[in-house]
């Protein structure tokens, strides 16, 4: 290792694992500067707090518009996080062999958002909206949601595999030193254009006419219809609406990982504690609760193992709830 690098923590080295014969096995061993003392703490806190602020904002384009689609439909759909996965593989066929010149990526992006808006779309007409005009109930709904969801993801199996690969653009780049933070270029414009998406989706909901329905049926679906707003066309709008959010967060979850044909699934929990945390139906929570579940995700790693982290942001909702059990930015209601 070079002079100023040293590894994170130097009991684990040699480390020991276990290998089966025809499955590969990766070992990490974990680097830090070797600075150590408070500075290196600080340091590992500050980069941490930007990774988790980058898993919030993805979490966030992803779960604000599973949100958005109980609160106007009451749905709890268990296969949003197939929508995901379908825009990062669809960005990925793209990328890697549908466009050509140095925009592959970005091409690719277009066309899996599109995608993801025209699947969510199809399956609001195809199979949602005959279900609801058929007296379906939720819970009954809520159970073909998560039929749904495993053949989607069966789906993708077949025709992606079961590897996980990279992007072709933007995969090997150097961090940048921005004082005690260290991070790469696409890291950076994940967040920038993670904030502009996002800042782009609040300025939709309060200014114009579609996103101030939305607000509506969401809040009162009865009200709304009865003010004249047509509720089918408003939820297609948000099906669609949120099947481009998912794939946009699906690409740039492949851009910080890679692609694989479960990245959904494993995403699906942190996106239900965003929304819960931040308070059900809600956009705004959605994406204030999707932030303090990124946040609680990589800070955790500082004293506990990488591969527990998921729990410490499902024990934060669990205390958040017992306290406030409407979420952070819900509203009390009162039952009977």
């Amino acid at each position: 290792l070079p002079e100023d690098v040293a590894l994170r923590d130097p009991d684990r080295n040699p480390l020991e694992v276990d290998v089966r014969e025809g499955r590969p096995r990766t070992v990490l061993f974990a680097l830090g500067e070797g600075s150590g003392g408070r500075a290196g703490m600080l340091s590992r806190v500050l980069n941490l707090s930007v990774d988790g602020v980058k898993f919030g904002l993805v979490i966030a384009m992803t779960a604000i518009g599973l949100s958005l689609i109980f609160g106007t439909t009451g749905l709890v759909n268990f296969a949003h996080g197939e929508l995901v996965a379908f825009g990062a593989i669809i960005a990925w066929y793209g990328n890697t062999a549908w466009f050509g010149g140095g925009t592959r990526l970005i091409l690719a992006t277009v066309l899996a958002v599109a995608a993801g808006a025209l699947l969510g779309g199809g399956l609001e007409r195809g199979l949602w909206r005959p279900l609801r005009n058929r007296g379906t109930g939720l819970i009954a709904m809520l159970v073909v949601s998560i039929g749904l969801s495993l053949f989607i993801r069966h789906i993708l199996l077949f025709f992606f595999g079961g590897r996980s690969l990279p992007y072709s653009d933007y995969t090997v780049q150097s961090a940048m030193r921005l004082g005690p933070i260290s991070i790469t270029p696409k890291d950076l414009w994940i967040i920038i254009l993670s904030a502009v998406v996002l800042g782009v989706v609040g300025l939709v909901l309060q200014r114009t006419k579609i996103g101030k329905a939305m607000r509506a049926v969401a809040d009162n679906r009865d009200l709304a219809e009865s003010s004249g707003i047509d509720v089918q066309k408003v939820i297609l709008v948000v099906w669609m609406f949120g099947g481009g959010l998912a794939a946009l967060g699906g690409v740039f979850q492949g851009m910080s990982e890679a692609v694989n044909w479960n990245m959904g699934f494993l995403l699906l929990l942190l996106m239900f504690a965003g929304v819960i945390l931040g308070g059900l139906g809600t956009a705004y929570g959605a994406l204030a609760g999707s932030l303090v579940v990124g946040l609680v995700t990589q800070l955790s790693t500082l004293v506990f193992p990488a591969e527990l982290k998921n729990v410490f942001a499902l024990a934060v909702l669990a205390i958040v709830l017992m306290f406030r059990p409407q979420g952070i930015l819900g509203r009390a209601e009162r039952i009977g």
